[in-house]
């Protein structure tokens, strides 16, 4: 049986994953910073045996690490690194930057997730799809960006891409395939209450490429529904 591993899976794109992968049967292993308080995520499990919850900040790295070595016996066919944080908000504007604020954007949005593709490797190189899938957004496109703002979140999905991109191409020889995803505007606790879609469409969108991925399209950054985007 298939197994995805989610990361920010309490809430959201992650909690939506959890649920559309549990429902087709895939083995679900379910990864947020705060399960005691993830009630939508353990009434999930409650519904589907085939979730595993675990907890996991993917800010601390050691974590990162333990969670690897308790599954070094798994195969990881899908790794979807969704966790990720928008700073700005409490991050000032330019002239009065938390520089903090702009590390820790940083160390989520761009070096977590190549944290977890580098520490469960072992695990993805074992299984039959061999794919890693980041969770960027349109705000990560320098070539879109017009209306200035968010330099905090912009520029970690910017340099998320830019790493990702290079691992599609070092890991290529390896079989395993890497895809950068702008998920749309989506109705979640990011995105708000004005966005122009909801976690289930966005997640089915993404779904079916994933499940149609080749790894020809290794280090493509597109839209959930497979419209390329531009960097």
């Amino acid at each position: 049986m298939a197994i995805v591993l989610i990361t920010g899976a309490n809430r959201g794109l992650g909690l939506e994953f959890c649920r559309q992968y549990a429902a087709e049967g895939w083995n679900v292993i379910a990864c947020c910073r705060k399960p005691e308080q993830a009630s939508d995520l353990h009434k999930l499990a409650e519904q589907y045996a085939v979730i595993q919850v675990e907890a996991l900040d993917v800010a601390d790295f050691d974590q990162i690490d333990g969670l690897a070595k308790k599954l070094s016996e798994h195969c990881i066919d899908v790794l979807i690194n969704n966790a990720g944080v928008y700073s700005d908000l409490q991050g000032g504007d330019f002239g009065q930057f938390d520089y903090q604020a702009w590390t820790n954007a940083l160390l989520i949005n761009t070096q977590a997730p190549v944290k977890m593709s580098e520490a469960l490797l072992p695990q993805i190189i074992k299984s039959d799809k061999k794919l890693i899938v980041n969770i960027s957004s349109l705000m990560g496109s320098i070539a879109d960006n017009e209306g200035g703002g968010s330099c905090f979140y912009r520029s970690s999905k910017a340099a998320l891409n830019a790493a990702m991109k290079s691992l599609a191409i070092g890991l290529k020889n390896q079989s395993v395939g890497v895809l950068i995803f702008h998920p749309g505007w989506v109705k979640t606790d990011m995105g708000g209450p004005n966005a122009l879609i909801n976690a289930e469409q966005s997640v089915s969108g993404m779904r079916v490429l994933i499940d149609n991925f080749v790894l020809e399209q290794s280090g493509c950054f597109v839209k959930y529904d497979g419209s390329p985007m531009p960097w």
